[in-house]
């Protein structure tokens, strides 16, 4: 049981009609566990239009079925970024079925499985290209690729990172140099798109159950550390994220940009 005060009957329609008219594409909604999909959630329910995309035919089905739970029909479009010419293509839809955007969510990570773990020395440079290209540099292009789409719209992008970027957090090896990365493009593209109206910021989710997560090594142990120690004394769920993913997004946060915002319970404020 998942501990924190009891939410309030109405505390959703509190966020109702926040993103009505406004075009949010999030990028990298798996499955229900995705913290991708809490932050869909949250900019439906708050009136957002989705576009989400899939990676490749064989994720297409799940996406779609995620996609049929939302209260609007999402646009879907495939979108590897590994794939030379895909991230183009799939701005190239989005430009041609909505006409402009207003918001963007990089929620895509990976490395390889035995990277994750075992002695960081021993990290290959396959693995350290792969993760860095994937979670990291695939920040670059979208924003460039978005920019003209947030033309005189007040545009917002929003990336998920992780305290394993400052702090080493065991296990976490490659990922871990991929989200500092990650951090710094951040900080980089906000005063690069600043002077269009575009801000960009970054969310350092707490430890949330994520199908990519469990692949870290002694994740059980991480979520177990921030129940017990964290100031709010639980850990974070997909919805504690979607809802400041929404903020991120929305006009309430207009003066905001080139920030890492913590939803960690708190965690890493601590000295340990």
């Amino acid at each position: 049981m998942v501990r924190g005060f009891p939410r309030t009957p109405h505390e959703s329609e509190a966020h109702m009609g926040l993103m009505d008219g406004k075009v949010v594409v999030v990028v990298g909604v798996a499955n229900k566990r995705s913290i991708a999909w809490g932050i869909a959630k949250a900019l439906a329910d708050a009136g957002a239009r989705l576009a989400l995309n899939f990676q490749n035919e064989r994720m297409a089905e799940s996406v779609q079925k995620l996609a049929e739970e939302l209260p609007n029909k999402p646009f879907l479009a495939p979108c590897d970024v590994t794939v030379q010419g895909d991230l183009e293509r799939f701005f190239e839809a989005l430009g041609a079925e909505f006409g402009r955007i207003d918001g963007l969510v990089h929620s895509i990570a990976t490395a390889k499985r035995e990277e994750l773990g075992g002695k960081f020395r021993d990290t290959s440079w396959d693995g350290y290209a792969l993760s860095q290209q994937v979670s990291a540099w695939s920040l670059i292009p979208m924003g460039r690729l978005a920019a003209p789409l947030m033309e005189g719209r007040s545009g917002a992008i929003v990336s998920l990172t992780y305290y394993g970027a400052e702090k080493v957090v065991d296990g976490y090896n490659v990922m871990g140099v991929a989200k500092a990365a990650l951090e710094a493009n951040t900080r980089y593209l906000a005063a690069d798109l600043g002077p269009q109206d575009i801000r960009v910021n970054a969310i350092s989710a707490g430890p949330i159950k994520t199908v990519s997560a469990m692949g870290v090594s002694g994740f059980s142990g991480i979520l177990d550390a921030v129940e017990q120690k964290a100031p709010l004394r639980r850990n974070v769920t997909q919805e504690d994220v979607g809802k400041c993913a929404l903020f991120l997004l929305s006009e309430l946060s207009s003066a905001i940009t080139g920030q890492v915002i913590y939803v960690d319970s708190g965690y890493s404020i601590l000295g340990i």
